[in-house]
């Protein structure tokens, strides 16, 4: 019985660690492509898609938010947003990135999601908005359901932060402020 206990302990132990994600402080982000759908592109009015890689995220600042396909998950880190908004960074030098899982999504409301992707593309036409109609990067980054994961690039495209599920106000406070020492180099 002590046996069996403790196999059992040390495989839930072992198991659970080799569900973390991949994203290490440092590195580059590991590789990832989303060719079904992909990133949302304005054309006039119209959304049309093309193929996202992590390949070209090097040139800016980024905040990185990779989201399941869930109002939850992207009410997870709101606050962070909305500071990053209020920040108000040069365009130029900063670019939030966010990355819908709708693999991801509650049944039956994919539909919805994209629908909701492609109006907050047209509300924030400045800012990178990814629908990952299979999870590739969350497969890729081996994220967890139903959540939210942020990550700060710096403009080579190295990780200075990351974080999955909610951020407190201090972590929030420490993202706004490691993005504005980052854009003002």
């Amino acid at each position: 019985m002590k046996k069996t206990t403790l196999l059992a302990l040390t495989f839930a132990l072992f198991s659970g660690t080799s569900m973390a994600h991949t994203l290490q402080n440092g590195a580059p982000l590991p590789p990832a492509k989303v060719a079904e759908h992909g990133e949302l592109t304005l054309n006039g009015d119209d959304i049309v898609y093309q193929t996202w890689q992590t390949e070209q995220l090097p040139g800016k600042v980024r905040v990185i938010q990779a989201i399941a396909g869930r109002s939850s998950a992207k009410e997870m880190n709101a606050p962070l947003m909305e500071a990053i908004t209020a920040a108000d960074f040069d365009d130029a030098r900063y670019q939030t990135t966010t990355i819908i899982n709708q693999d991801d999504a509650m049944w039956g409301t994919g539909g919805f999601v994209k629908s909701s992707a492609e109006d907050s593309k047209r509300e924030f036409s400045w800012s990178s908005i990814v629908l990952d109609e299979n999870g590739n990067v969350a497969e890729a980054w081996r994220l967890k359901e139903e959540s939210s994961l942020i990550a700060v690039l710096d403009n080579q495209g190295s990780v200075r932060f990351v974080k999955e599920g909610k951020l407190s106000a201090d972590e929030v406070n420490q993202v706004v402020s490691l993005v504005t020492q980052l854009v003002n180099r």
